[in-house]
């Protein structure tokens, strides 16, 4: 997370003095760790003259509790559509987008929108940053040396107990985030992924506790990325691209370390990152002004080649840098989706249920 403020600064340092005349406008941005290309940050700069402040989280609960407060001072935040998203929209924490000021808008992909439209009706208030599915980062080199015959083709990997405490020694991680990782659970243990049924959600709890002694972290995204490219674990669950991004790193370091990623075999969740307005944003004119630029073919283009997550404009597509393109996990074929599921929004009351559970899990009691 330090790493990634510290490339947007030094890139955005010459924009940084305030203008003699007048002050330049701003454009104050909350988004994930490690999601974004920092040239195309430098380029709305300077085409714009906007000057931009950048802050990074690595869980929805932290851009949720940031939010709640209000006041934030941000202008543009990236919710993920369920259940973040869903629930700011009907706090109505979000502006209505204005479609006038975004006349890139038409490069969405319709179908990919009408998926997120249940978490906001009309998409009135957000529009598909990048998206990607829920599934396991394998260590492989290390995985097949001490499990050879392990089939590698679903969370059966580390759900297990007996596959857990087989590869334990080589590292296990669960990403530190009940809101992504409870409704791939239950979705493995054949129940509703949005259940709010007690029952449903002490079998979820009983599955993650049962491998909860061999696991070595719950870390946040961002630091289970790092653990994962520097081969400190060798299964973990977390978001796609954080897998593929790991997988790059690996390979840049050529220290034998080989990743690879496995979507669950019953559907994976998939999830859409939203570009969304606060309802208190001090600059929303500057913010529609950056959601247009980034739904601009190139400047998504070049976001997907950096961080290796898909994005939801089809004209972007021959742009992508070719490895990126063609790689099957970063735009899966439409056979691998057709088992896909949007997770839901919990009701309050069975949200304080999956807070208490995940509170539970880790403690490990």
């Amino acid at each position: 997370m330090r790493r990634l403020a510290l490339i947007v600064a030094l890139l955005l340092a010459p924009l940084a003095a305030p203008c003699p005349a007048r002050a330049q406008p701003v454009l104050n941005v909350y988004n994930w760790t490690d999601y974004i290309d920092p040239y195309v940050v430098q380029r709305f700069q300077q085409e714009t003259g906007i000057r931009i402040r950048y802050d990074v989280y690595d869980s929805l609960e932290t851009l949720e509790g940031k939010l709640s407060a209000g006041r934030s001072g941000y202008d543009l935040v990236v919710p993920t559509s369920e259940p973040t998203f869903a629930r700011l929209v009907r706090a109505g924490a979000l502006l209505p987008l204005d479609r006038a000021r975004i006349p890139n808008w038409r490069n969405l992909d319709t179908g990919l929108m009408a998926r997120a439209s249940g978490a906001d009706p009309g998409n009135a208030h957000g529009a598909i940053y990048l998206w990607g599915t829920v599934g396991l980062g394998l260590r492989l080199d290390r995985i097949r040396a001490i499990a050879p015959d392990l089939a590698l083709d679903g969370l059966d990997v580390l759900l297990k107990p007996e596959n857990a405490r087989r590869l334990a020694g080589c590292g296990l991680a669960v990403m530190d985030s009940a809101t992504d990782v409870l409704p791939s659970v239950l979705r493995w243990l054949g129940r509703n992924p949005d259940s709010a049924d007690p029952a449903d959600l002490r079998a979820a709890e009983a599955a993650l506790l049962a491998i909860r002694p061999q696991l070595r972290a719950i870390p946040g995204s961002g630091a289970l990325l790092d653990m994962l490219a520097t081969g400190e674990i060798c299964v973990a669950l977390t978001y796609s691209g954080d897998v593929i991004q790991a997988a790059a790193r690996a390979r840049e370091a050529r220290r034998g370390v080989e990743i690879g990623y496995a979507a669950p075999a019953a559907g994976p969740q998939i999830f859409f990152d939203m570009l969304a307005i606060p309802a208190d944003a001090p600059h929303p004119e500057a913010a529609h002004a950056f959601i247009d630029f980034l739904l601009r073919p190139d400047n998504i283009a070049a976001v997907s080649s950096h961080v290796r997550y898909p994005n939801a404009v089809p004209a972007s597509r021959p742009l992508i840098t070719e490895a990126v393109r063609d790689d099957l996990n970063v735009y899966p074929p439409e056979a691998a989706l057709a088992g896909a599921f949007v997770a839901g929004t919990p009701g309050p009351q069975a949200e304080r249920l999956r807070s208490r559970l995940w509170s539970r899990f880790r403690a490990g009691r």
